[in-house]
């Protein structure tokens, strides 16, 4: 006997429709799965086998054979235990209905028959989303809030085959999971740090505000213990507030990677990622035979932060070059081609030379200009070009240590970033790939970041002792429209240039 149920699985941050064909014959005992299954899949005949028995159903001693289509795109994971149960159940009359296509059914069981939570459910959710002709989809309980967050969708949570088996049977023994996506959204914006627990490093945290307001890229030089990963976690606090669209987005790969905590719907502020320096290309970039999203997907909409950068190994810096303009990823394998989203802004953090303490005051560094030059040759030319802002941040005083009083908090800073980026958004609104200044290209420079002939000068003087490529020069340009956003200035004055000009000024003194 045949039947047929409806799963889902996920390719790259999208998902497709999976028919589960499940076909039983009057022959030896067997159990076969065909359409391209991964190991976690084959798999499965071990789980399902022993969750039917244990369920106090009858697990047929015949042949069984599993098709998963479409057969020629590979599938992987265990979201496909619960539909080939529940479609072995069907094929040997053990469920009393004849409406799976009404449902899309998906979940990992237990050898107990209890069923566990599954990464992808959000992009999966809203796949199914689009198809009229179904009416609900049913998944793990744990996973019930991230798929209510396709809104619409009738979603019913299941603990055990048992009462998904007797949902089946009877509709209205589960009622849909409720959400009210805007509470959940509302109330998630929450961050753990602020700005205001930063003492002292008022220079630092201007240009931070900068980078913030203009989604520029930053680079913080400075000794051990002066506060420049203390700086870059309160970074994603002042940037502008995400959107639903971008937290949707956000969630949708944070869900297929499975890093999404259980019972959690959906992921409201921006994401900090700050991966160790021995972390490979691959886990970088993201990779595997079926590609999974690395470090820079999973900090799309949020900071990318990358703590000791000349420790990192030097090819796998480089590979962030491209991501870095064209804010996604693509990743082509024998398998598959996949691209993933990867729009992030990466804030750095490094010392000035290998003892961490040269131009520092308060200690004597020992290291040789060679050795120094050597250390920071790791962070290439090219690379380094791509960062817009450059900022030193020295040790702080005691006596800035010891003050009782606070700084601004983030909440006082993202309100200026919010307005900056208003009036970037209002400026681009005929553009269709840039959303804020650090996004314009060579053209749009042109466009919008006109100066005066005083301005100029500033610029061919800075440019001519300092030793600036083109693409610095365009840089510089975007950092002062910036800060003319945030001091709510229609042109670009010299003062602005200026400013801008001192956030190259690493360039000169390190690299050259």
């Amino acid at each position: 006997m045949l039947a047929k149920v409806y799963s889902s699985a996920t390719l790259g941050v999208n998902a497709y429709t999976v028919e589960v064909e499940a076909d039983i014959q009057q022959q030896l005992p067997l159990f076969v799965t065909v359409g391209l299954p991964d190991g976690a899949v084959k798999e499965s005949k071990e789980r399902v086998t022993a969750a039917i028995k244990n369920s106090d159903f009858i697990f047929p001693a015949k042949k069984i054979t599993i098709n998963l289509a479409p057969a020629d795109i590979r599938k992987e994971g265990s979201a496909f235990d619960l539909p080939i149960a529940v479609g072995i159940l069907a094929a040997t009359g053990q469920i009393l209905t004849d409406n799976f296509d009404n449902f899309v059914i998906m979940g990992e069981l237990s050898l107990d028959g209890a069923i566990r939570p599954i990464p992808g459910v959000l992009p999966m959710a809203m796949q199914i989303q689009k198809n009229n002709g179904i009416k609900g989809i049913i998944v793990p309980r744990e996973n019930a809030a991230e798929a209510a967050m396709a809104e619409g969708l009738q979603v019913y949570p299941v603990t055990n085959l048992r009462e998904a088996v007797h949902f089946l049977e009877d509709n209205s023994a589960i009622k849909p999971f409720k959400l009210d996506i805007d509470s959940v959204f509302s109330s998630a914006r929450k961050y753990d740090v602020d700005f205001s627990d930063v003492k002292g490093q008022e220079s630092a945290k201007r240009a931070l505000e900068i980078a913030a307001a203009g989604g520029h890229n930053i680079i913080m030089i400075g000794p051990p213990g002066s506060g420049k990963t203390m700086l870059a976690r309160r970074l994603p606090t002042i940037l502008p507030d995400i959107t639903m669209a971008e937290a949707l987005e956000t969630t949708k790969i944070h869900s297929v990677a499975g890093l999404l905590p259980s019972n959690t719907a959906l992921i409201a502020i921006r994401p900090f990622r700050s991966p160790h320096h021995t972390v490979s290309d691959a886990g970088l970039i993201g990779g595997g035979r079926i590609p999974r999203p690395g470090e820079v997907s999973l900090a799309h909409h949020g900071v990318l932060f990358l703590d000791e950068m000349a420790e990192f190994h030097k090819d796998v810096l480089e590979v962030l070059r491209q991501p870095m303009e064209d804010g996604q990823v693509t990743l082509s394998r024998a398998a598959t081609s996949l691209t993933y989203p990867a729009a992030f802004m990466l804030a750095a953090a490094m010392n000035p030379c290998p003892c961490g303490y040269f131009g520092d005051g308060n200690h004597e560094c020992n290291c040789s200009t060679a050795s120094i030059q050597r250390y920071m040759s790791r962070i290439s030319g090219p690379l380094l070009d791509r960062i817009d802002i450059h900022i030193t941040v020295p040790s702080v005083k005691f006596k800035e240590l010891s003050s009782e009083s606070c700084g601004e908090k983030s909440e006082i800073i993202r309100t200026r970033v919010n307005a900056a980026r208003i009036r970037q958004q209002e400026r681009f609104k005929n553009e269709k790939k840039i959303f804020c200044n650090a996004h314009m290209q060579s053209k749009d420079i042109r466009n919008y970041c006109n100066i005066d002939e005083k301005s100029k000068s500033l610029l061919n003087l800075a440019i001519s002792k300092q030793g600036l490529s083109a693409r610095a020069y365009d840089r510089i340009l975007k950092v002062a429209r910036t800060i003319a956003d945030l001091e709510k200035i229609a042109d670009i004055e010299p003062p602005h240039i200026a400013e801008a000009i001192h956030y190259r000024t690493l360039d000169r003194n390190l690299w050259l």
